[in-house]
């Protein structure tokens, strides 16, 4: 015990400016933490302005965010009297273990960066990738948040969506809708077709250009099936298609054509 007393009270200096040391280096940790948030909300801002997609906005701020951090760690090292040169010789090498036990995040990270550059999609978007549809919310390193129709938020790898099929609901401003119409064989096809036709003509959604196609698809075994391609805005998409099932279906019911339910003809002979 007297030797460690002794051993205090001959370094009192150097306890001294080391603890001080420490001290300014924690300061510079949480005051260049805060500065790091700071100039990352400027830059949004900034891009903001200049009306960037809001998901690349959220990529560039955690991506540039991350850079600031590990900047200002390097430094609240260094003035703690940390070798900075030696330290990130072992932070290299210690990044390329890292790097090699977390190739799956690397690629997200890599995938980030194409999704942003590439920009198949952008926030608002309706999409369906990585074997999940909703809409884009935000594009961050290493995921992409989307929000279900159903109001739930799933959280993406990048590295799903970019190794595979992005399908893109909301990138043309028009979709067609496809419908496939059963009626009995008894019924009368081109009034059943007339009438398919009047439901598209008094519907304020289907577009006029281009046009809309009825005819017969297929005579299947219980019903002749009419195909029906109309096309709409992509936002009236699915509103389009579910009015016109019910409207269909209400006007042939009104003409008297039915809509046959699966059947089969079974034929007994008496030998």
């Amino acid at each position: 015990m007297d030797s460690i007393v002794n051993w205090v009270n001959e370094n009192q200096e150097l306890i001294i400016d080391h603890t001080f040391d420490a001290l300014i280096a924690l300061l510079i940790f949480v005051v260049g933490i805060k500065i790091s948030s700071i100039i990352a909300n400027l830059l949004a801002a900034i891009l903001n302005k200049r009306n960037t997609d809001l998901a690349v906005v959220g990529f560039v701020k955690s991506l540039f965010k991350a850079i600031l951090i590990t900047c200002v760690i390097i430094i609240a090292l260094s003035h703690a009297g940390v070798e900075t040169t030696s330290f990130i010789a072992i932070l290299g090498a210690a990044g390329l273990a890292i790097g090699l036990s977390l190739q799956g995040s690397l690629s997200n990270f890599a995938s980030g960066i194409l999704i942003s550059v590439f920009r198949p999609f952008k926030a608002g978007d309706y999409i369906e990738a990585g074997g999940t549809a909703g809409i884009v919310q935000k594009i961050e390193i290493f995921f992409t948040y989307l929000n279900t129709p159903d109001n739930k938020q799933v959280v993406v790898p990048n590295s799903q969506i970019t190794s595979s099929n992005i399908v893109n609901y909301s990138s043309n401003a028009t979709r067609r809708v496809d419908l496939i119409i059963g009626v009995a064989y008894e019924a009368d096809l081109r009034e059943a077709q007339k009438v398919i036709k009047q439901c598209l003509d008094q519907h304020e959604k289907v577009l006029s250009d281009p046009e809309y196609l009825v005819g017969v698809d297929a005579l299947a075994d219980s019903s002749v099936n009419i195909l029906l391609r109309a096309w709409v805005k992509s936002e009236d998409f699915l509103t389009t298609r579910l009015e016109l099932n019910e409207q269909i279906k209400l006007e042939l019911d009104a003409n008297n054509i039915s809509i046959p339910f699966p059947q089969m003809d079974v034929r007994i002979s008496n030998s």
